[in-house]
Order: structure tokens, then sequence, then C-alpha cells
């Protein structure tokens, strides 16, 4: 990147995200270029606490009366000052305060800026729940589009189509309002070529969804693609990705992720929920100035944001709050968890009023369970939690495998054709089973459910003995030809889901991990719990059971089990366990299962930190190399700041500016021939005392605007950071005085400083560079770029692998 293009970029660049980012849009072979953009600027260097500029009286340049644009502000792929950022926001805040009690006009201005924080969230809360309900419903009729179509109205899917009907309660899914493909082309609906036509459509739909998916983000927003919990996670630690939640993002993100959705492929909407809550908190914030002007006050808006993604994805507004509390949030403050709980209600409550599914539930698969699980069951629910974590550790390796090897071959060079080739083999596997080729939200549904006297699934065709029945409770029964037929096809689908997740998670189109997780542990999960039932009915008077289930008792549910088996498997993947035991008990209204939940999640946990102890989010953030340093790792290592610091031994000296003695063509050489974010200043190059710290982004903004609007600037002109300047002799030219853009109080720890206070100062503060002294006199400096390169290295990982190398 040369000189020029750099230095006018720094002007062009706003402090917007909004803006589609040029540097991963220019290529659109999609080689992971949205994962890798290039990057030749260090992470360390900019500025924290400015001492004389922000609580000063001097203007921000001498020659101007008003602080420049762009000043203070950062550049793309580069980490904020968390605590310049902080300080700021405590200045203006100090600021509005002392106004307040001058008028009232000030004092109503400092009321709505304390209650510009509330609306806010109410805002996000309002938009999430509404584009949530808009992708739920579209989901659903999509989905049902690729088996038929409704004739009293096309844009009712296959439930809402046969509401009206008059059909009977065992038929409710044959209406005559609803025609398969075969019947509305042939003309009726059985025999082997409606079975092919309608295998035809299904798999022609499937493809066109997901080729208008992965077409629309390759061509609109390349951002769009995945998870987005990664990024988001990276982001809220301090990391600026611009565009990756802007408006186009969320517009894209919104079309596609209905499109992959309705595809059929082994993806959930719930992970790219929270992608989009927080593009809609991130828009919102341009229509405040305190957060738009400050980016440490925008990631708690981002955090808030996330947990209103999941309150509407699973209609768990505590189990949001907590989710990004554990999961995603880098920073937290109480004041944040009111907000985000807020921001939850608001979402959860929207969702609700547009009812999306029609039965006054936020997700498709909530269930009621009402029968008490006994002690000894907690040995199913235990291994049903090994089974997930098994599960867990092998996916992340095997799908982290897959996705190095999509990066480093041509694979990644043809998106479209990845997309094309999943979607079809996911299509023509799915469609002969009727598990799998129900969505994974309806599938999941199914196995939660409990089976009561009308239900006609297969999964529910018992030998029924109605001399025993009592009320609703149905007693254990012996399994139907029915159940059998479910077991079977139950395990086929367990086995493709198991497969075809691996390589779908990390493809070019909007993709969740919650629902494909879940569906897994789901199946195995039901397939132990109708084995148990099974076991409890024609072996009762065995001792384990002898106690607890006499003949003719109701004493296993499956369907409990299943939904256990779905928390040990998501428990497996991401390591979550508070967060996801109060998502899966909102989800279930069962408090009295809390005990199970927690045994599968703790367990799960367990034996897959034992394999390997990244979570699936944790794993993608360093395959995509972002700087995310992990608050939850312990530093155990004995190496001092010394060992860290660069200039090394045999580097070139670090480079310095003087604080009086450098003239404008001096420090714009030091520009030009060097690629850093900032500068030392200190009192002389023999002295090497250390003055303050100043960024190369205010340099270069500062030196133009000086040589445009200032008169007498010219490559001879010396520059000054001190206070005083002294008299200068008339035939000189004119001095720049640069000193307010001077950071008087950088963070220095001395050379013996051990790295484990180093590591926690860069994780505790947010801190993006530190000067390394020795009895006052600069010797280097440390970025987070290096600690983590650092920890990198004592890991045995590859250090050039951190940072998009």
């Amino acid at each position: 990147m040369d000189q020029k293009g750099y230095r006018r970029a720094s002007f062009q660049s706003s402090t917007s995200d909004e803006d589609m980012l040029e540097i991963a849009g220019a290529s659109l072979d999609f080689s992971m270029a949205d994962d890798d953009p290039p990057l030749d600027r260090e992470m360390g260097g900019f500025s924290s606490y400015n001492g004389g500029g922000m609580n000063g009286t001097s203007t921000m340049m001498d020659f101007l009366e008003e602080p420049l644009p762009g000043v203070g502000t950062y550049e793309d792929f580069n980490t904020i000052d968390w605590v310049r950022e902080k300080s700021r926001d405590r200045d203006r805040h100090r600021e509005i305060t002392s106004r307040s009690k001058e008028s009232t006009w000030a004092l109503i201005h400092s009321v709505s800026d304390a209650f510009s924080g509330w609306l806010l969230m109410l805002l996000i809360g309002l938009m999430a729940g509404s584009l949530a309900g808009l992708i739920d419903i579209s989901a659903h009729w999509m989905t049902d589009l690729k088996e038929g179509v409704c004739l009293a109205g096309f844009w009712f899917n296959h439930e809402h189509c046969c509401w009206k009907s008059n059909t009977t309660f065992t038929d409710r899914d044959k209406c005559p309002e609803w025609k398969s493909w075969s019947q509305l082309i042939l003309g009726h609906g059985e025999g082997a070529f409606a079975y092919i036509l309608n295998y035809f459509m299904y798999v022609i739909w499937a493809l066109l969804f997901s080729l208008l998916a992965v077409l629309l983000v390759k061509g609109f927003a390349p951002y769009a693609c995945g998870s987005g919990i990664p990024e988001i996670k990276t982001i809220l630690s301090g990391f600026i990705i611009r565009g990756y939640l802007g408006k186009w993002t969320l517009i894209i993100k919104t079309i596609t992720l209905v499109l992959a959705v309705s595809s059929g492929l082994s993806l959930g909407k719930e992970g790219p929920l929270v992608h989009v809550a927080c593009c809609c908190g991130n828009i919102l914030c341009h229509l405040f100035t305190k957060y738009r002007k400050n980016e440490a006050k925008r990631r708690e808006v981002l955090s808030a944001a996330a947990a209103a993604g999941v309150s509407v994805a699973f209609g768990a507004p505590i189990g949001g709050v907590l989710f990004s509390l554990e999961e995603v949030s880098y920073y937290f403050p109480l004041k944040t968890l009111w907000r985000s709980f807020f921001a939850a209600l608001v979402a959860a409550f929207t969702l609700r009023s547009i009812n999306p599914f029609g039965n006054s539930r936020l997700v498709l698969f909530y269930v009621e369970f009402h029968m008490p699980w006994h002690l000894l069951e907690l040995v199913p629910f235990i291994l049903l939690g090994i089974f997930g974590g098994l599960w867990g550790a092998f996916f992340i390796r095997s799908n982290i495998a897959w996705c190095r090897r999509r990066k480093t071959t041509k694979l990644g060079k043809y998106p479209v054709l990845e997309v094309f080739v999943v979607t079809a083999i996911t299509a023509i596997l799915a469609f002969p089973n009727e598990y799998t080729r129900m969505s994974t939200s309806e599938l999941i549904s199914e196995l939660f459910n409990d089976c009561g006297i009308l239900d006609s699934s297969k999964l529910c065709e018992y030998v029924n003995d109605f001399n025993s029945t009592k009320g609703d409770d149905l007693p254990d029964r012996a399994a139907g030809p029915g159940v059998y037929t479910a077991m079977w096809q139950l395990a086929l689908a367990l086995v493709m889901k198991v497969f075809i997740t691996i390589f779908t998670f990390g493809m070019k189109v909007p993709s969740g991990l919650f629902i494909p997780s879940m569906a897994v542990g789901a199946i195995a999960g039901r397939l132990l719990g109708v084995a148990m039932e099974q076991l409890a009915y024609y072996h009762h008077d065995w001792a384990i059971f002898s106690g607890w289930c006499s003949q003719g008792a109701d004493c296993i549910t499956p369907g409990l089990y299943a939904m256990v088996g779905a928390a040990a498997c998501l428990g497996g993947v991401t390591r979550m366990t508070v967060s996801l035991v109060v998502i899966m008990f909102e989800l279930t209204g069962g408090l009295e299962y809390i005990v199970p939940l927690m045994a599968a999640a703790m367990t799960s946990k367990w034996v897959a930190d034992a394999i390997g102890r990244e979570g699936i989010y944790d794993a993608h953030i360093r395959l995509n190399g972002y700087p995310f340093l992990e608050a939850k790792e312990e530093f155990s290592h004995k190496t001092l700041a010394m060992d860290v610091m660069r200039p090394r031994r045999n580097d070139p000296p670090l480079t310095v500016i003087t604080q009086d003695s450098m003239t404008v063509e001096d420090v714009e050489t030091i520009i030009n021939e060097t690629t850093y974010s900032g500068y030392p200043v200190v009192v002389s190059r023999e002295s090497q005392r250390l003055v303050g710290f100043v960024l190369r982004r205010d340099l270069i903004i500062s030196v133009e605007n000086a040589r445009k609007k200032q008169d007498g600037i010219v490559s001879t002109s010396i520059i000054y950071f001190t206070d005083h300047s002294p008299p200068l002799p008339p035939s000189s030219p004119s001095m720049l005085k640069l000193r307010s853009i001077l950071d008087l109080s950088p963070f220095t720890v001395t050379d013996q400083t051990p790295m484990e206070i180093v590591v926690d100062i860069f994780r505790k503060l947010g801190l993006r560079q530190c000067l390394v002294t020795h009895n006052g006199k600069l010797l280097g400096i440390i970025t987070k770029k290096d600690v983590l390169k650092h920890i990198a290295q004592l890991a045995n990982q590859d250090p050039d692998s951190i940072l998009f190398n």
C-alpha cells in the first residue's frame, strides 16, 4: 500500500461502521478475502488518556480553533484504546453535568443524554424483534414451498393453509387447500412418478434458494456469511472491522438467512440473528452523538444487542443476557446488564406481538413436560453429556480442519460451486427420510414432544391399552411398528446430520450452529429415551426400576431425554454452561428439569475440554487470525517484558520523534518509511527520556492540515511537542506546535515486569500498546500483536497466524 494512498484514506475514512468495506469487497473471488484483508500496519499505536489534550484548556491544534476531523479516530483493522475512550466519555459527562446547573436548557440536555441509552435499547429491541418475526414467517413459508403450495393463497404456509379446513385432526396435514407439486402438475399425488416429481421439485427449490443466497452474499455483502459470533466477539473486544455491522450487511444477511434456512441446509438462524441484532444496534447508534463518537460506548450497546438477538432466537430474554455476559462480551459493566435485560425484554415482547408461529410462542419447539424425573435417570443424562462432549470435540476438530483446507487450497476460490454441491448432496439425501426432509426446527419440536393420545406422529405409534389410561397421562407402552421405523430413520438422520454439518458451517451463506447441534443431541436423546422407556416397560421388575417404576405407570419421558441431549451437544460445541441451561429451561418452561440440564451441560463441557480447550467460536477466531486476547485463559509462563518487547537485539533501533528538534520534513520521512501506527516522543535521541506517544494517523492529519491552513509552514519548520517554544529569529520559518495531539500519559512498564502482569494489563485495560522503560529511559514497545504472537509461540502455534497474515 503506497503511502499516498494511505494518507488520503486517513482523511476520507469516517467513524461510521456503515460503509461497505472496500478492502474485502475488492476481490470477489472469495479466497477468504473477507477473513484476510491486507494489513501492513502494526496493531499498536493508539494513545490512551491524553492528559494535556482532553482536560486541558488548549485547543486540539494550536493553529485551529476547532479539533480536526479525523483526529482521535481509528483506521480499519485496528484496535480501539479503551482507556482513552472511557476517559473521553467521562470528560463529556463531567462537562454536561457542570453545564446542567447553569440553565434549564442545559438541564433538559443532561436529562435527555441520560435517557438516550434507554431509548436506544427500546429501538434496538423493537427492530430486532420485528426482523426476527419477518425472518421466522418468511423461512416457514419458503421451507413449505419446497413441498407444495396453498391454493387459498400462495403466501400461506402449510399449517396456516389448513387452519380453516374441515379435515379431521388426524388428517390435518392433508387438507384440500394444500397441494403438493405432483398434485398440482399431474393431478394426483400417488405413485412412483409423483414421488420422483416431488423429489425433483424439492431439490430444485433447495438449489435455487441456496444459490440465490450465496450470490447475494458474494455480490453485495461478503461479511453477511457465516454465523457472525466469532467476529462479534472480536469487535466487542475492541477490534474495528468496518462494514461488518453496516446497513448492507444487515439487509443482505436478513434476506439470505431466510434463503439459507429455507434451502434445507444443515444450519440454523439463531447465531446469525445475533449478528442481525448487532447490526441494528450499530446502525441505531448513529442517531445518538455519545454512541456515534465513542467506540467504547458503542460496544456496550452491541453487548446489549447480542442479548436481544439470543432473546428473539430462542424466546429466552434472561438466557440472552447471560449469553452476552458469558460468551460474547469483553467489557460488561453493571449498567450494560440492566440495559441488556431491557433490550432483550422489548425484543421478546415485539416478537410475541408478531406471533410468527401462530401458537403464542416465540419458538417453534416450545414444549412443556409435567412428569417428574427420578434420581437414577441422572445416569443416562450424564451419558448424554459424555456424548455431547465427544460430538462437540469431534465437530470442532473436523470443521476447523475443513475450513483450514478451504482457506489454503483452491476450494476457497469457488464458494458458489461449494454451496451448490453441499446443497445438492443435502437435498438428495434428505428427501427420502421424513425426519431430514422437514425443517430442523420442526424436527427438534417433534423430538421434544411428549406423546399424547391425539398424536399421529410415527414416534407416538405405541400399542395402546386404553384400559390403563388415566386422564391425559399415558402409561409406558410397548413400541409399535411405527416407533421402530422412526428409530431407524432417526438413526440415519443422526449420521447424516453429524457429517453434513461439518461441511456446511463456514460456507459463504449465513449459517448458525445452534439448531444443527441441538438436532444431533435431540436425536441421540430421543433414541436413548425410547430405549429406556422400553427397558422399563419390559423389565419393570429389575432392581433399577422396581423402586419407582411400577407396571402401567408413566415413568420415562423420551422427550425430556431429547431436550437434555440437545443441551449436551450444544454445550459440547459452544462450551456454554449457565446461559445454556437458562435458555433450555426458558424454552421448555420446566424448572424441575434444571438439574438434568446442569448435569448434562457440565459433563459435556468437562469431556470436550479434556479433548480440546477451545469452543467453536474461539477456534474460528484463531483460524481467522483475529486479534482476540482471551480473558478466560491463564498466562502461566515466566517470561519478562524485555523478552517480548521490540526492538530485539539484532533489530534496528526504535523509531522515535524528538520533542523539539525535528522538522516537518523529518517527520514526513519517518511516516513514509515506516508503517507503525504510532511513535514515542522523547526529549532527545541521546537522553531517550520519554515524553509521550503520538499516533501516526493524528500526525498525518495535523501536518497536512497545517501545510494547507497555517501560513509559513514549510518542510524546514520545526515541530514542537513542548509547552513553551523558544523565540525564533525573524528569518526562520514558522514553527508547528503539536503538543495537543500528544498523549502525555502512555502506559509504561519496566523491562523486568513479568509478562503475566503485562498480559493482565492488556486484558483488563484493553490496551493497544505499552512502552518499556529502564530507569526512566525508553527501551522499546510491546503491542497487542506482540502479546498475541508471544502467547501463540508459547502454545507451539504459528505466531504469524495472528492478524490476518
